[in-house]
């Protein structure tokens, strides 16, 4: 089953999480049509992307989606994993060429040096005018060098954008989709997770830039950059969480895994999320959402669908689930005052 592990270090600014998803994670691969499975190092980059979306969605308290994704001049010219607050999560890829044998994200991405990296956050409950966060990284690293590894593009996105010393250890196959955070806090020992509660706001949660109110802190500009390299624990701390190899973290359980890293350590664990609390495949995809879709692409273009082919169907990428739109379906939708499918339009290519 997939579960999620939460711990802090005693008396240190640093923090950790651990995620496997298992169960879930193969219901993923499993939505694709047959013949159309993923080439497996595409997967494994979904994978890991899932693996991340998680665990930076349960690293913050944030009521909206988490939305992660990587595109530019490769192969691969869009992979996109999404986290809800509740942690469930879905994951898909858009490939128009083929992906060699070995390729690393640079060849699947990053061909010729246009791939981006963006993380979104977009709140369920929105103020009038207010519009999703959005930070984009390039893949490539301060000296321009191409990152190869989604992990080492997340490490750079959250030193860059938000000032946080990060670690991230990343892998994913066919069964399991893993990843181990460690992240630098701006406070010392009890002032970490729930040690939080009643020590006050730290200075990013308390000085968020104009139209950023409600974003987690790491949505928010911080006066938290004067730290960055500096922290020996969490250099101690990264350095132990670098040595954990991708087989390591993809067959060996999270207890032996931390005993294995941390032996050394303190660590304080919280109680686990597994079963019903635990990360879990879910699409937010739905016939409603679909109708508003077809609304926005107009009548006329409805219509010319419907004469062509006799109906309008819709595929959802992430769960493979398939709407069917005949001529007296469009005609409702299209009707004033009629009771048609309301919502907003799901990623669907």
């Amino acid at each position: 089953m997939s579960e999620l592990h939460k711990f802090l270090f005693e008396g240190l600014p640093v923090r950790g999480m651990l995620v496997r998803l298992t169960d879930a994670w193969r219901e993923v691969l499993a939505r694709r049509e047959p013949g159309q499975e993923y080439p497996p190092e595409l997967r494994d980059l979904i994978g890991e992307m899932s693996a991340a979306a998680v665990l930076m969605q349960a690293n913050i308290k944030f009521n909206g989606a988490l939305v992660l994704q990587v595109f530019g001049d490769g192969p691969v010219k869009l992979a996109v994993a999404e986290s809800q607050p509740d942690l469930s999560f879905r994951a898909t890829a858009k490939c128009v060429g083929a992906v060699e044998p070995g390729a690393t994200l640079e060849a699947m991405v990053n061909l010729r040096g246009q791939g981006r990296c963006a993380i979104t956050l977009d709140p369920k409950d929105k103020f009038p005018g207010q519009q999703p966060y959005q930070g984009v990284v390039p893949l490539h690293g301060d000296q321009r060098e191409p990152l190869q590894k989604m992990s080492e593009v997340l490490e750079h996105y959250m030193l860059q954008s938000e000032q946080l010393d990060t670690k991230l250890v990343l892998a994913a196959n066919g069964e399991v989709a893993a990843g181990l955070l460690i992240q630098r806090l701006p406070v010392e020992g009890e002032g970490n997770l729930e040690g939080r509660r009643g020590a006050g706001p730290s200075p990013a949660e308390s000085a968020p830039l104009a139209g950023q109110a409600g974003l987690p802190a790491w949505g928010q500009r911080s006066s938290n950059e004067d730290d960055i390299g500096l922290s020996d624990a969490f250099n101690r701390i990264s350095i132990l969480a670098g040595t954990l190899t991708a087989e390591e973290l993809l067959t060996l359980d999270a207890d032996t895994v931390l005993r294995r890293l941390f032996w050394e350590e303190t660590v304080t664990r919280f109680e686990p999320l597994t079963g019903t609390a635990a990360p879990r495949f879910a699409c937010t995809c739905s016939r409603e959402r679909v109708g508003q879709m077809l609304l926005g692409l107009g009548r006329e273009e409805a219509d010319s669908v419907l004469a062509e082919r006799g109906e309008i169907e819709v595929g959802c990428d992430f769960c493979g689930r398939h709407y069917r739109f005949d001529a007296v379906d469009v005609g409702a939708l299209f009707t004033p005052g009629s009771d048609h499918p309301g919502g907003h339009s799901p990623t669907m290519q």
